[in-house]
Formats: C-alpha cells, sequence, structure tokens
C-alpha cells in the first residue's frame, strides 16, 4: 500500500455563510471562503501549513482517514507531499542525517535542507534519497474536482 498524503476535509457553514474547513486528522488550524470551491482551494494552503508544522516539531504525520461525500479529499502541493515521503522514510529507516548524507554522497547540510518543509528541493534529489530509503515515488494524476 502506497503512503499518500491526501486528508479528508470536514466543510461547513458558519453563521455568517462562510464556507470553513478543517482536518481532524490534524486536530488543528482551519480557513474558510466565501464557497465551497475557493474553501477547498485554500484548504490546500493550511494542509501544506499541517503537514510542513507537523514535521518541523518532528512529529509522527497523522495516517489519513477515510473520505465521504461530506468529508472531500484535499490534495496538497506536491512538494509539501515529496518532503513529506521523504521525511517518514527517513524517520522509519531510523539512519542519522550523517548517515544518510554519506549514502547519497552529499553534506550533511545537504540533507537537513532536503528534510527541511521551508527548503526548495528538486522532486529528483528527493526521489534519489527516497530511492536510497528504499521507496519509490509514483505520480497519479486524476480529473480535477
Amino acid at each position: 500500500m502506497p503512503d499518500t498524503y491526501n486528508y479528508p476535509a470536514e466543510v461547513e457553514r458558519d453563521e455568517d455563510g462562510r464556507y470553513v474547513v478543517a482536518f481532524p486528522d490534524f486536530g488543528w488550524g482551519a480557513t474558510d471562503g466565501a464557497t465551497r470551491d475557493e474553501a477547498l482551494l485554500e484548504a490546500r494552503d493550511l494542509l501544506r501549513e499541517l503537514i510542513a508544522a507537523t514535521m518541523r516539531e518532528g512529529k509522527d504525520l497523522p495516517k489519513p482517514s477515510r473520505a465521504t461525500r461530506r468529508r472531500p479529499m484535499v490534495v496538497p502541493p506536491v512538494p509539501i507531499a515529496l518532503k513529506a515521503a521523504l521525511y517518514e522514510a527517513f524517520r522509519k529507516a531510523g539512519v542519522s542525517k550523517r548517515g544518510l548524507a554519506r549514502d547519497l554522497d552529499v553534506a550533511e547540510s545537504e540533507v537537513r535542507r532536503m528534510l527541511n518543509p521551508d527548503h526548495v528541493t528538486k522532486a529528483a534529489t528527493i526521489d534519489r534519497a527516497l530511492r536510497r530509503l528504499g521507496k519509490r515515488v509514483s505520480v497519479t494524476v486524476g480529473e480535477a474536482a
């Protein structure tokens, strides 16, 4: 079973008629929009920040629960999904940053940047590191919602 970083969102209307979106798997954070579509678009940015904050804190990312008709699945931006995959593979492998750097033949500072959710890293670089950790990246393209 592949790892996924798509999370279901709860969407509700507030007393002002705005659509409020939250991610119950994370237990904190919310965003909103004037329309449901706008709120779900904003939810991508929120999901990016929830994943990044969890990584910054050195915590485990929650396992995504199931989507339902009332809880649509939100797909995070590709760069943070790749970073999350590397973060989880690195933590599960039990290797040090120095050890991974040695395996990749790069400086330890490069591994720190790869694991930093706020640093831009090329997809090919993350793919190479994931392969070294026994994972592979697979891209799935679906219909736009």
